[in-house]
């Protein structure tokens, strides 16, 4: 109910952008899929953009038109990805089930500069 209530006072003030840092990040599994189908209801409704900034990379995908991979320190842009599986499904759950879905997930984890077993 916090997460809806923020985006409707932000949405009040009419922004040309929106930034949702980690919105969903002290949410249940369940809880996380409902709010995500909700927040692109809403930001389809007004028409906003939104940068969504998380390390969810199912989260980034089932959400996202345009996706950028950021490297480690000193940060830049390593490869940025055109998804828009949510605007070609209407939804987020949509998008999960689309099976360019796994080969995005596929190919954004190899992007990442994370090794298996590597504890940061």
């Amino acid at each position: 109910m916090r997460q809806r209530a923020a985006l409707i006072r932000t949405l009040v003030i009419d922004p040309d952008i929106i930034l949702l840092d980690e919105p969903f990040s002290a949410l249940d599994y369940q809880t996380r899929l409902v709010l995500e189908e909700e927040i692109l209801t809403i930001l389809n409704e007004y028409g906003k953009t939104v940068v969504l900034i998380t390390h969810n990379i199912g989260e980034a995908i089932d959400m996202s038109d345009r996706i950028a991979v950021m490297s480690q320190r000193p940060t830049w842009n390593k490869k940025t990805y055109d998804i828009g599986l949510a605007k070609r499904h209407g939804s987020a759950m949509g998008a999960r089930k689309d099976p360019e879905f796994q080969s995005f997930f596929d190919a954004i984890w190899a992007d990442m500069d994370i090794q298996l077993g590597d504890h940061a």
